[in-house]
């Protein structure tokens, strides 16, 4: 969607007053810790873009509670499983050994949206080390959210999904939906269901050396996670409503991870 359109849909520009008030009348509060998935333009035009939505987001949670985002960047995953674009196999070593690696503070986001990768860039904000899959922080618990990022399953038991669903924290869909909702990953680990283990791999720095690292996992499906968002929501019934000119969905992250467990053994 251009500018332009995003113009024409909005009625008058979206302030980080505008933002902060519809966080708040959705249910958002002082104190709460929250992992946050979202989409700028989904809010309309908002002056001042991300950053307006990022101070909005800080405001509402204050220096009290901890705000999160999924910072993935993976373009430093292994090549041979890379589809969107698939590269030829002639690459694959250069791939793996000829880039930059991942370092926290520098190495920028892929496909999690404007507001995520100017998240990441906030003064206070940590970062966890996983090459592929990390996740930024900010607020009371953050280092506890981000500290010792397991490499190995990096999405379950020992990684920030786990660590939020330790302290009860919400889910805000900011304008997005379930199929991007990170926390039902931390469900498919914990789900008794036929899971394919894959060895997955990714550059980082180590003692001011680059290192090629490799690490187990299972292979991940979003491809029912709609699906599932839909009957948690008709479950649980979590509160939605506007803000700015998109609709977001305020969700215990504990609830719906539960909730996915379940479904999960029953329908995969």
């Amino acid at each position: 969607m251009s500018e332009g359109d995003i113009v024409e849909r909005t009625d008058a520009p979206v302030t980080a007053e505008r933002l902060a008030g519809d966080l708040r009348d959705l249910g958002l509060s002082a104190g709460d810790a929250v992992l946050v998935h979202s989409s700028l333009s989904s809010l309309g035009w908002v002056a001042g873009g991300a950053p307006t939505v990022v101070d909005a987001l800080l405001s509402v949670v204050t220096d009290d509670g901890t705000l999160a985002m999924p910072t993935h960047s993976t373009q430093l995953s292994d090549p041979k499983s890379w589809e969107a674009p698939p590269v030829p196999e002639s690459w694959y070593d250069d791939v793996r050994h000829g880039g930059a690696p991942y370092r926290p503070a520098v190495t920028p986001t892929r496909g999690m949206g404007a507001v995520a990768e100017c998240f990441r860039t906030y003064p206070g904000v940590r970062r966890s080390r996983h090459p592929c899959v990390s996740f930024a922080a900010r607020g009371a618990d953050a280092e506890f959210v981000t500290a010792d990022h397991a490499y190995d399953y990096p999405l379950g038991e020992e990684s920030p999904l786990a660590r939020l669903y330790e302290l009860d924290a919400a889910v805000l869909l900011l304008g997005t939906g379930h199929d991007t909702n990170t926390s039902l990953h931390l469900a498919e680990y914990r789900a008794s269901y036929p899971k394919t283990e894959v060895v997955d791999g990714g550059p980082i720095l180590e003692d001011g050396e680059r290192r090629w690292i490799e690490y187990e996992d299972v292979a991940g499906d979003t491809s029912d996670f709609r699906e599932l968002g839909a009957a948690f929501e008709a479950a649980a019934d979590p509160p939605t409503g506007p803000v700015g000119e998109g609709r977001a969905t305020l969700c215990s992250q504990v609830e719906l991870v539960d909730f996915a467990v379940e479904w999960f053994e029953e329908n995969r």
